[in-house]
């Protein structure tokens, strides 16, 4: 019996054990919890949000830089073969020739550049103006414009980022796949540019469309 009476003993302060050892547990993890969500509140500006660090900062500008990279090339096919509308600036009726031939291979392309281009300047916008309103200097790649403009048709006369004076694309995928030869088999056979006026290499845009 009296054996018995440790077992029970034994058992009992075990189970005690458990049961005061958990809810120590409980309670650490649970202060430590308290701890980090105190220190994440700390770390919160006062309308709620967590702040922007330097390295946001770097990564944000960077990206921004990029977009108006992006803006520049943009602006430049929405010069030459977008639709002409008052929806951003700098279009002065495009390049008559320049957009036939773009639908040759789209009837859609003009709006699929105007849409593209009105994409880039807002994605440029947005990145400044948020960078801004955390009191961030945003990119200002402006003093690095100075690379000529086409002097096609339609092409402002300004200084560029990118340079487009030569607008030749290769248009032989329109024929690639509807050919009877396999590229997959044969990646070095010849197909035919389904455009060829936009894939004259050797004559820049501003003398083969003015």
């Amino acid at each position: 019996m009296k054996k018995e009476t440790n077992i029970l003993t034994k058992g009992s302060t075990r189970r005690s054990f458990l049961k005061s050892g958990t809810v120590a547990g409980a309670a650490t993890m649970g202060a430590g919890l308290l701890s980090a969500k105190a220190f994440a509140f700390d770390r919160e500006d006062e309308d709620g949000r967590a702040p922007i660090t330097k390295g946001d900062v770097a990564i944000l500008r960077f990206l921004q830089a990029l977009e108006q990279v992006e803006e520049d090339l943009w602006r430049q096919y929405a010069e030459l073969g977008g639709t002409q509308d008052n929806e951003f600036s700098g279009l002065t009726g495009g390049n008559a020739a320049y957009t036939q031939a773009l639908q040759l291979l789209d009837g859609d392309m003009p709006q699929y550049i105007h849409d593209n281009t009105d994409d880039e300047i807002s994605h440029a916008s947005f990145l400044k103006n948020y960078l801004e309103s955390k009191g961030a200097a945003s990119a200002d790649l402006t003093h690095f414009k100075v690379l000529p403009s086409s002097t096609a048709d339609g092409a402002q006369q300004i200084g560029r980022l990118t340079n487009l004076t030569q607008l030749t694309i290769d248009t032989s995928f329109w024929s690639r796949y509807r050919s009877i030869t396999n590229p997959d088999f044969d990646p070095n056979a010849p197909f035919a540019q389904a455009v060829p006026s936009l894939n004259i290499i050797s004559t820049p845009l501003s003398e083969k469309q003015r």
